[in-house]
């Protein structure tokens, strides 16, 4: 009983001093996420109901800027032609990096190389991607229209110079960019799916078809749905490949929100229009990100 005062102070020095050790390892982190991050959204909030260039006083408007929104041709053919991107580059990336994924994921001589040779484009710069897919899609000397020729395709799609192959260049290229990204996903979800259950499954004399349904599918279940997150928040941004590979154009056949946001605010100087429609894009993929987890719940539940 004697010892219980002293010890009492020590255990509380050590409680303190282990809680001043933990906020010293995530104030940094939090400050930085706060002053970069945190603050600069809730401005965004403010500017979008202003009108605001960077050589004046924001002019509170209300709801100007999305009534004006509404009738803005641009900003609904931008909005088109994110959802078009968004639906075809879901399914095309999952399917590419699933099936990368299952190739890899088998004891091959070299399996590593292949791995990062799949990985490579993910970390490669977007303007290198660019200028080297530009000169694939070449309508006039590209190897890509070339080899078509050779198969017996007359009339070749002119890519990115075309308005209606443009977009369809472009996810292309976003497939092949990401696949690589979202291989290494599936991957730790299969290398955590228990040997037993294939061997199981082969016994019982299940084809390579039904062990990919009944097991691998049901076994990558979580794995999927957080790809599928990514992918679709990542999709409605996608911004720097088609201002590289495309501008927008040919016309406004590749304009997304993204670099629309981008021409309003930093090449006309919109900022509060700008803003209102940066609003618009996040409450977009904040109410598609809610519908996954609510449809994910569901089907756990």
């Amino acid at each position: 009983m004697a010892t219980l005062p002293r010890t009492r102070p020590r255990n509380r020095r050590l409680v303190s001093r282990n809680t001043v050790a933990g906020w010293s390892f995530i104030l940094p982190n939090f400050v930085g996420f706060a002053v970069l991050t945190l603050l600069p959204v809730a401005v965004l909030f403010y500017v979008a109901f202003t009108s605001w260039n960077v050589f004046g006083v924001a002019e509170w408007t209300g709801t100007a800027n999305f009534r004006r929104m509404w009738g803005d041709a641009s900003f609904w053919t931008a909005l088109r032609n994110t959802v078009y991107y968004t639906v075809f580059h879901i399914p095309l990336t999952l399917a590419a990096s699933l099936g990368l994924a299952l190739l890899l994921n088998r004891k091959l001589r070299g399996v590593r190389f292949f791995r990062t040779v799949a990985f490579f484009p993910y970390i490669t710069s977007i303007v290198a991607i660019a200028i080297v897919w530009n000169q694939l899609f070449s309508p006039e000397y590209g190897p890509i229209n070339a080899l078509l020729g050779a198969v017996g395709v007359d009339n070749a799609p002119g890519w990115t110079t075309s308005s209606t192959w443009s977009m369809p260049a472009v996810i292309i290229v976003g497939t092949w960019r990401y696949m690589g990204y979202y291989m290494l996903l599936f991957l730790a979800g299969l290398q955590t799916i228990p040997a037993q259950l294939y061997e199981a499954a082969e016994t019982d004399g299940a084809s390579p078809w039904q062990r990919f349904v009944h097991v691998t599918l049901p076994g990558l279940r979580h794995t999927t749905f957080f790809v599928t997150v990514l992918l679709t928040i990542e999709s409605f941004k996608v911004f720097d490949l088609i201002l590289v590979m495309t501008g927008g154009g040919p016309g406004q056949s590749t304009l997304v929100l993204s670099q629309y946001i981008y021409q309003k605010g930093f090449e006309e100087n919109q900022f509060g229009y700008a803003s209102a429609v940066s609003v618009v894009l996040f409450a977009i993929c904040f109410t598609i990100t809610v519908i996954q987890f609510m449809v994910n719940k569901r089907r756990n539940s």
